[in-house]
């Protein structure tokens, strides 16, 4: 591309997405932005009269000369919004989390991968300047072995209802621990409470335990009388710390412990220090660094790997904060029932509590979650990620290339494919195309799943269906090929339509609009 040419295109233009407007535009690099808010769209464009502006996304993925975008929409919406565009041929700059699963963004990646296409997540912490002096600091061995890592993240402000702090807070300060300690966690443990939408977490505290004995705790909450953003870091001759809210950024304290007759140990406090840095707007220096890998085609530093690392902590989290207090979830836990008759292969890791039943196996670098059943005759793998709590009945096969996320079912004899042209006489296993089925969804018995396919939240595909394109979130499917028919709930039972937008459930009562063939569920407010 040339030098000063806009190609970027940017969705969402709420609260963070109006900061990348301002920095991609005196970057020279904007050439679109879209919202669905017409009132939005026109006060932006009598501030930024060199900006095209328009109401849907894909005028951005039609547009040859956009060749990047970038999405700051609510979390939700990043996987689908982010897949489309991998798929379009755009690079893709998505605000952080890079999605709400693990799967999803294994999904992205893979895309991304195959396409050629740079993948970047707006862990903005990691381009701020002070971090990376501190960074530099700890490479340089000044604060001496790392003992503690921890951050809080706390705030009066913006209560969501879409997601919870966790993960609205959290990933800034798990990018940059990971990032500071070069290595992930083996152990996570959590705990939260919900003291304003039931379900909804307010506040968490996530304790991170490392191989090499470093442990760490993130404390976030949006219930808290001020704000404060700090991250301190531990070592064996010093201690830095982070303070985003003061002027000066970071400190260097070099206390002492001395120890009184040899048994009793007393700290020795000394003054700080103010820690000097280049200066530099970090959300400048984050978009900057995007422009330029998509100039150079290079990694970008927080690239979709280091996305799924996050991604990776905050799901063990989660689960952990929906279990009892001080449950702890090892990374690879390993406590489940295998019938004699079957066989997991050494490199499999299966969930606590899962079952695994007559002739079945599961192959290696397999992962199966928590809570799943496996009946008789299936094969899982090798290199397939299950969800927790799957269900898995007789005769199937789950081969390289599907995903299932949390609460699948499987009907029995249900088929997957994972090549679209096999040949018996030609090797293709590096062809294989990814299926990903989201949670909650139902394949119904004999049904086929041709591969390269994504099949929607709480989708119900019917018996027998041969499905050859994306199913869509609550989606009801049926024939060969299988077309759309209807819709159901989350509870499996179908929506009859009771307005012109609006289905409610005739069993559990919950509601759904349907707008442009798009379902979503009506949130509680009462709750």
């Amino acid at each position: 591309m040339k030098n000063n040419e806009a190609f970027v295109g940017l969705a969402g233009l709420g609260y963070w997405g109006n900061n990348l407007l301002r920095n991609f535009n005196e970057l020279g690099v904007l050439r679109v932005a879209c919202d669905s808010s017409n009132l939005v769209l026109t006060e932006k464009a009598k501030l930024f009269p060199g900006v095209k502006f328009c109401a849907s996304f894909d005028e951005l993925i039609v547009d040859s000369q956009v060749k990047a975008i970038a999405i700051s929409t609510p979390t939700v919406t990043h996987y689908e919004l982010a897949k489309k565009a991998l798929l379009a041929g755009k690079d893709v700059f998505v605000e952080k989390p890079l999605s709400l699963t693990v799967l999803e963004g294994t999904d992205l990646i893979k895309i991304a991968e195959k396409a050629n296409k740079v993948l970047m997540v707006g862990h903005i912490l990691q381009y701020h300047p002070a971090i990376v002096k501190l960074k530099a600091i700890i490479q340089a061995g000044e604060l001496g072995k790392i003992r503690y890592i921890y951050s809080n993240r706390l705030n009066i402000g913006k209560l969501r209802t879409e997601e919870n702090i966790l993960w609205s807070f959290a990933p800034h300060d798990i990018s940059v621990i990971l990032m500071l300690l070069e290595e992930e966690p083996v152990r996570v443990h959590a705990f939260g409470g919900d003291y304003i939408n039931a379900g909804v977490n307010d506040v968490t505290l996530t304790e991170l335990e490392f191989a090499n004995g470093v442990k760490g705790h993130v404390f976030v909450s949006w219930l808290h009388p001020f704000k404060e953003q700090k991250l301190i870091v531990v070592g064996s001759k010093n201690m830095a710390v982070f303070d985003d809210m003061s002027e000066e950024k970071l400190f260097l304290y070099p206390h002492t412990i001395e120890w009184k007759e040899g048994k009793i140990p007393v700290a020795q406090k000394v003054e700080y220090q103010a820690i000097q840095f280049e200066t530099g707007e970090p959300l400048k220096l984050e978009l900057k660094h995007f422009v330029e890998c998509v100039a150079s085609r290079a990694k970008p530093r927080t690239d979709g790997e280091e996305g799924l690392r996050v991604l990776k902590i905050l799901e063990n989290a989660e689960k952990a904060c929906e279990n009892s207090p001080g449950s702890i979830w090892p990374v690879g836990s390993v406590s489940y029932f295998k019938h004699e008759s079957a066989f997991v292969d050494d490199g499999a890791v299966i969930g606590k509590g899962s079952k695994i039943w007559h002739f079945s196996h599961v192959l290696k670098n397999t992962k199966i979650g928590r809570n799943c059943i496996l009946g008789q005759n299936v094969v899982v793998g090798p290199d397939v990620t299950i969800g927790d709590k799957c269900k898995i009945q007789n005769n199937v096969s789950i081969y390289k290339g599907v995903i299932l996320d949390d609460e699948v079912f499987c009907g029995p004899s249900c088929v997957f494919t994972n090549v679209y042209n096999p040949r018996a006489f030609i090797e293709r296993k590096n062809e294989f195309c990814l299926t990903l089925v989201k949670r909650g969804a139902t394949i119904g018995a004999n049904a086929t799943i041709i591969c390269g396919v994504t099949i929607g939240r709480y989708a119900l595909i019917g018996a027998g269906a041969v499905v050859k394109t994306d199913v869509p979130d609550y989606g009801i499917v049926v024939g060969v090929p299988a077309i759309l028919k209807g819709w159901a709930c989350q509870c499996g039972v179908t929506l009859p339509r009771i307005k012109k937008v609006v289905l409610i459930c005739p069993s559990c009562k919950a509601e759904y609009k349907l707008l442009k063939n798009v379902l979503k569920p009506v949130l509680n407010k009462s709750k």
